[in-house]
């Protein structure tokens, strides 16, 4: 078949309607996978990404802390295929190196000394259902994401966050089974990590949003790296403004 008689079946307007008008959106195509439907997206970099910077256990040496975003995590010693894939875990108990020695190109559970932590999935409309545990196992199908991190991998904190609704849910493992976490002053705490988890207004990477992030105990903001950069030179500032207070030029000392 030829242009021509292609073209007598495509209604067209005159002049042309551009692109952006005709041709689908972001919204309609949200994955390069189709297996991983709303993956991947820019939130699903970004969030991640500021909990790794800010999971910092102050209970636990910093040598033997991990935590990976997007990282095969692979369960099950009789079905070494299986696996599944959350948006960010964190381990402790286990060094940022395997066998303190390479860059891991996936946590591989039968072969490290500790499961994860905690574990992190963003909701997506394609794996709400799955990541809510509202799907059944099917049969001769691997379980589902919750049957891994409640009942194999016994992961203690389990947390869903949703970017279309900012709704945080938390669920902590006792007595073998998942229970809603309860809120304490708008932050989920995790005592054996000496943190605690909360959602946070602010900029980060330059976009300003309601973000999911670390915090100590207490509330306060466990920081990233720019955050530092800006309070050390925050507290320059200060100091050589009370120097110049006291008739002291900070330029002048060396």
């Amino acid at each position: 078949m030829n242009m021509t008689s292609i073209s007598k079946f495509i209604p067209q307007s005159n002049p042309p309607l551009p692109p952006q008008d005709t041709l689908p959106t972001m919204y309609d195509l949200p994955s390069e996978n189709p297996e991983e439907p709303g993956l991947p997206d820019d939130f699903h970099f970004l969030q991640p990404l500021l909990l790794y910077l800010t999971f910092q256990p102050n209970n636990w040496n910093s040598d033997l802390v991990y935590s990976a975003c997007d990282l095969n995590l692979y369960y099950d010693v009789k079905h070494t295929q299986w696996y599944k894939r959350p948006d960010w875990f964190g381990v402790v108990g286990v060094g940022k190196l395997y066998q303190g020695q390479d860059l891991r190109l996936s946590y591989v559970t039968w072969q490290e000394n500790a499961n994860p932590f905690v574990v992190v999935e963003l909701l997506s409309p394609g794996t709400e259902e799955e990541d809510l545990g509202e799907t059944q196992r099917e049969e001769n199908k691997p379980p589902t994401k919750w049957e891994v991190y409640e009942r194999i991998l016994r992961v203690p904190y389990y947390i869903v966050f949703s970017r279309y609704t900012n709704e945080l849910r938390a669920f902590h493992l006792v007595g073998g089974h998942y229970e809603r976490m309860d809120f304490h002053g708008g932050r989920l705490l995790m005592p054996e990590l000496g943190l605690s988890l909360g959602v946070w207004q602010g900029e980060f990477r330059g976009i300003n949003r309601l973000w999911l992030r670390w915090f100590s105990p207490e509330g306060k903001l466990i920081p990233v790296p720019e955050e530092e950069a800006i309070e050390a030179k925050r507290r320059v500032e200060q100091l050589a403004e009370r120097l110049r207070q006291l008739g002291i030029n900070p330029d002048e000392i060396s």
